[in-house]
């Protein structure tokens, strides 16, 4: 579902970007270009430029990214593509999400005395402001990934939708709402399990479940199943 959902989210022309640790934003990439965006622009972080992988790997860094690239693009090549408004979608993500859409990927706890110290923020930070829009997904949905304020802010943006495996949220004047409840969940579940107040009810919209054309779509683009390796 959050796959199909994503993909959806993608459109015809635009450029877009993911980078370390992203199998779930990879198969939506690959899914969408299949389905509705074929003039998709895909650019990852292994340096390719609309591959046609043979095979998709479990690390989006694997060179296999690159088979069949029209070109081989840098990451500095990314971030001046980005820094002159040239890049329309990026994917990031974080250890927390907050409901102003900031993410973290710094520290649990105080900074200067941590609980846990986190490996960073990866670029994304100079990504966020300078693209068209953040795509943020996150594989767990719980009060302690998605909370009231994180406790740094790795990165912070143009954070338009977040993607969960309960939900969709949509940024509305600064702050997330529930945009639309996936079919196996439910409003009670997606507000005992997020970490701040979200406003939803038996009328919140239901994502429509994914068409017999896209899951065959998704089994030709990821017949491995790689998607799962996130969960």
């Amino acid at each position: 579902m959050m796959v199909v959902a994503i993909a959806r989210a993608l459109r015809d022309r635009e450029v877009v970007f993911h980078g370390l640790a992203s199998p779930v934003p990879m198969v939506a990439v690959l899914l969408a270009k299949k389905l509705h965006a074929p003039n998709l622009v895909y650019l990852n972080i292994a340096g390719g430029v609309d591959p046609r992988p043979v095979e998709l790997p479990e690390s989006t860094v694997d060179p296999r990214l690159c088979h069949g690239s029209a070109a081989l693009f840098s990451l500095a090549d990314v971030f001046d593509l980005a820094a002159r408004g040239r890049v329309d979608t990026a994917f990031l993500s974080g250890v927390q999400v907050d409901r102003r859409g900031r993410l973290n990927m710094s520290v649990i706890g105080a900074y200067d005395r941590p609980r846990v110290r986190l490996p960073g923020g990866a670029g994304g930070a100079f990504l966020a402001p300078l693209v068209g829009r953040v795509l943020v997904w996150r594989t767990r949905h719980d009060p302690r990934t998605l909370v009231e304020e994180v406790d740094f802010a790795t990165i912070s943006g143009r954070v338009e939708r977040v993607f969960t495996p309960l939900c969709t949220f949509v940024m509305d004047g600064g702050q997330l709402k529930v945009e639309s409840i996936h079919p196996h969940s439910s409003p009670a579940e997606v507000r005992e399990r997020t970490g701040f107040a979200v406003e939803v009810d038996a009328g919140t919209p239901v994502t429509p479940p994914p068409t017999a054309e896209e899951l065959a779509a998704l089994e030709e683009v990821d017949p491995r199943r790689v998607r799962d390796v996130e969960f």
